[in-house]
């Protein structure tokens, strides 16, 4: 036990220890948005739609609420942010140095997210704050003196011809890491801003034993990628044969759970995972507390946020929302109710839909789980699927053919017949008997979901699985240009995009 660990791990105990809280969710939100309509209230944005005088409001949300519409990202982009690029001032004070280029999972071009200085440090804020709750966990001291692994893309940024760099939100944030974060980053500047993903792979394989990493974050099925390069480019059994203080995962981008066995496969002892919501909008929560993949809501951190209930109160029956949906604030949202996140923040962006449907597990604090995507719904035949029921129902069956399935894409199609039916892909490195999961699986969303069992009686005729190895679908993502980025699977699909998947299988 060095002496070190243990003064950092008593530090950060007694900065726990100190923090003292005294404002309800309630009030530290009005806060957030009263802080941000000050800071905007002179950009052209906050001009147009009168901040100045909303904030004599007696009800500031009301207020706002009356009389900023909700954007997506087109309508906002369109508005606004095209101008943000060339224009100081637009939605947000200044020019922004960075944009964050995210295809999201449903776009064909790249979104350009504006990326300010406020917007860099709250996510910095909100790691602190996640740094403040480990000693909820009770880690070894080792770990605080060990060093930490972060799996970005690529922190090589272009330039725009507008002036501003731009990257993926990871790569920003590892280029704006300070000079003294070398001491214990990984893989550190000079390999994350190798563009290339098999290289920089390479290159962390043949660093691996010179350091001693005790954290990892990352998305995944790209940290599960890169720690399997390390084990075999080194001839190891496990990666703690040449990490042994390998504590902690901190997970982000997609649901873990199809990814556990995976982990426990190639770890010679337990790992912590964490999960984090971190995206190019904003690090928006953190496990903070042992034994749950529960994430605490960053109340405080230059966000403030809205929420739609996902259900006929707010969109229709393909996911989108309707023209007046319900909408709740904080001191308004239930345990167990889906919602569709909408976020005002310090990077200009207002009342704006992420695509992202939450669920609040527990509200004092206040902590959620990401159940899905509001693209990643499938309703075209009425079987009203979620992500979270389409994930649970994969891992029922994978379970019960003894099987990991990791990865996973659906659509409907139209069959030869001209009938609709669900076509799945699943990726294993395991034989997959495809009838039998196909089979299994539509018994498991039968049992699990009414509605998809009365669209299985009626216009949706049958489902059908085609089982393909890891190698090609980190192929089939490396063609689209997202391997290797801070990037989330592709869960549903339309049916153009599911049939060139197919071509690709076939061809691959």
């Amino acid at each position: 036990m060095s002496l070190f660990g243990t003064l950092v791990k008593g530090g950060i105990k007694l900065n726990h220890a100190l923090s003292f809280d005294n404002e309800n969710a309630a009030e530290q939100q009005e806060k957030q948005l009263r802080q941000l309509l000050k800071k905007a209230k002179d950009t052209a944005f906050g001009k147009y739609y009168g901040f100045a005088e909303m904030l004599k409001a007696d009800d500031v949300i009301k207020a706002f609420q009356a009389e900023v519409p909700l954007f997506d990202y087109h309508q906002m982009h369109e508005a606004w942010w095209q101008k943000q690029q060339e224009h100081p001032d637009i939605s947000w004070p200044g020019k922004p140095n960075f944009f964050a280029l995210s295809s999201g999972t449903t776009g064909k071009s790249s979104k350009r997210i504006p990326i300010t200085d406020e917007f860099l440090q709250s996510m910095k804020d909100v790691g602190t704050s996640l740094i403040k709750s480990i000693p909820e966990f009770d880690f070894p001291e080792e770990l605080f003196e060990s060093e930490v692994l972060m799996l970005s893309s690529s922190a090589n940024l272009s330039k725009n011809e507008s002036g501003h760099l731009e990257g993926e939100i990871s790569g920003i944030n590892v280029s704006n890491f300070p000079g003294w974060y070398d001491v214990f980053y990984r893989p550190g500047n000079e390999i994350a801003s190798i563009t290339d993903w098999d290289e920089r792979v390479q290159r962390i394989a043949e660093e691996a034993p010179n350091w001693n990493i005790g954290a990892i974050a990352g998305i995944p099925s790209w940290v599960l990628l890169m720690l399997q390069k390390v084990i075999e480019h080194n001839g190891l059994k496990n990666i703690h044969e040449i990490w042994p203080n390998l504590t902690v995962y901190a997970s982000g981008g997609v649901a873990f759970e199809t990814y556990r066995k995976d982990f426990e496969a190639i770890s010679g002892k337990p790992i912590t995972i964490i999960d984090t919501y971190l995206a190019s909008e904003g690090f928006f929560s953190y496990t903070a507390h042992p034994n749950t993949m529960d994430m605490r809501l960053a109340l405080e951190h230059g966000y403030f946020y809205e929420f739609i209930p996902f259900d006929e109160r707010g969109v229709d029956e393909h996911g989108g929302l309707l023209e007046n949906p319900v909408i709740h604030t904080i001191s308004e949202v239930e345990v167990d109710q889906e919602y569709v996140l909408i976020v005002s923040t310090c990077a200009g962006a207002w009342r704006y839909q992420i695509g992202d449907v939450v669920k609040f597990t527990n509200l004092e604090p206040h902590e959620i789980k990401i159940t899905g995507r509001t693209k990643f719904f499938l309703n075209v035949v009425g079987s009203q699927l979620s992500e979270e029921k389409m994930d649970d129902a994969i891992l029922e069956v994978s379970k019960a053919l003894d099987i990991t399935v990791n990865e996973y894409s659906v659509a409907a199609i139209k069959n030869e017949e001209g009938e609709y039916i669900h076509q799945w892909v699943v990726v294993s490195e395991m034989e997959i008997d495809e009838n039998a999961f196909a089979e299994k699986l539509d018994a498991s969303l039968k049992e699990a979901n009414k509605n998809y069992g009365v669209a299985r009686s009626k216009a949706l005729k049958g489902i059908r699985v085609k089982g393909i190895g890891k190698e090609t679908y980190h192929n089939f993502l490396a063609k689209g240009k997202k391997k290797g980025g801070q990037v989330k699977t592709p869960k549903v699909m339309n049916e153009e995009r599911m049939k060139g998947f197919l071509e690709f299988i076939q061809t691959a």
